[in-house]
């Protein structure tokens, strides 16, 4: 099994990561980069290839491009939220204030 993770962005700042597996389509990772924040809005992995790490594979791929670029980001995604929690050597990337204002 072979993997690819393809980045396509528009002129708007809405973006998605893209994860191939022997060249098809296995999931994705939606954002938005907003006045230098990067909110991550969707990952979603099809059925057929759930549990197999490809959605991990993603979120890692988007912190490091965040971090990378020198954006900070907003997890509005469950699921980047939870690998967050896992990873707290991320959370420097995560701009508090937005994200403190968006929970509520």
């Amino acid at each position: 099994m072979t993997t690819e993770i393809r980045v396509h962005a528009d002129d708007h700042g809405e973006g998605r990561y893209t994860i191939l597996v022997d060249g098809q389509p296995a999931g994705e990772l939606d954002y938005r980069t907003i006045d230098g924040r990067r909110a991550f809005t969707h990952t979603g992995i099809r059925d057929r290839y759930e549990g197999q790490g490809l959605a991990g594979q993603l979120a890692r791929r988007v912190l490091d491009d965040a971090r990378a670029e020198g954006l900070q980001i907003i997890p509005l995604c469950p699921y980047v939220a939870g690998y967050l929690e896992k990873h707290p050597g991320d959370q420097d990337l995560v701009d508090q204030e937005a994200w403190a204002r968006l929970k509520g």
